[in-house]
């Protein structure tokens, strides 16, 4: 009992630091005018969405490496689209059941685009590094000014995840730990 009385201290503690800094950095700038003109992109197509059913919005933001990725080219693929920041406890929390679930399903239909809301680049790749996430990673280094925080709704707060079908169509969201493994299980049968 006193094992999970810390383990719940420490993710409230974390989780009330995480959202103590994204509410301030919240109120200072979060209608810049990238972000208004990629919410109205969003809802100009009613097929386009956050909804369980709905084509997940498209994401282009470079790479480490500076090369520009998009969340379409991975079509063809389930793809885990995770948003999460190396600053963030709940999320670094969270990245060994990820990565424990990318090495099961590595070279099968599953891929997974991490989205960091970071603006560090070296804590960004040291992160990437220290938790040994071997997949595709994309940020602006713009933290909560970035583009995709209005077009995923993201000021409710990160770990976000969006599980997409191979068409992009959103198919489950927010999964974590075992609901992660279970339905990972469910759609690619291994």
């Amino acid at each position: 009992m006193r094992l999970y009385h810390l383990y719940y201290c420490f993710l409230f503690f974390t989780f009330t630091n995480c959202e103590i800094a994204r509410q301030e950095e919240r109120q200072s700038k979060v209608t810049s005018n990238t972000n208004v003109a990629a919410v109205s992109e969003k809802q100009s197509d009613p097929s386009i969405g956050l909804k369980i059913g709905q084509i997940a919005p498209d994401i282009s933001l470079p790479d480490p490496q500076g090369t520009v990725k998009t969340l379409s080219s991975l079509r063809g693929k389930y793809i885990l689209l995770d948003f999460w920041a190396s600053w963030c406890g709940p999320c670094r929390f969270e990245n060994p059941n990820v990565v424990r679930q990318y090495q099961k399903y590595k070279g099968t239909d599953f891929d997974i685009l991490s989205v960091s809301l970071d603006s560090d680049k070296q804590k960004w790749l040291d992160a990437i590094e220290a938790d040994g996430m071997e997949w595709n990673h994309i940020s602006d280094l713009k933290k909560w000014e970035s583009s995709v925080v209005p077009l995923y709704n993201l000021a409710v707060g990160i770990p976000m995840t969006f599980l997409l079908d191979k068409n992009g169509v959103i198919i489950a969201k927010n999964l974590r730990g075992p609901d992660l493994e279970k339905k990972l299980e469910e759609i690619l049968k291994k």
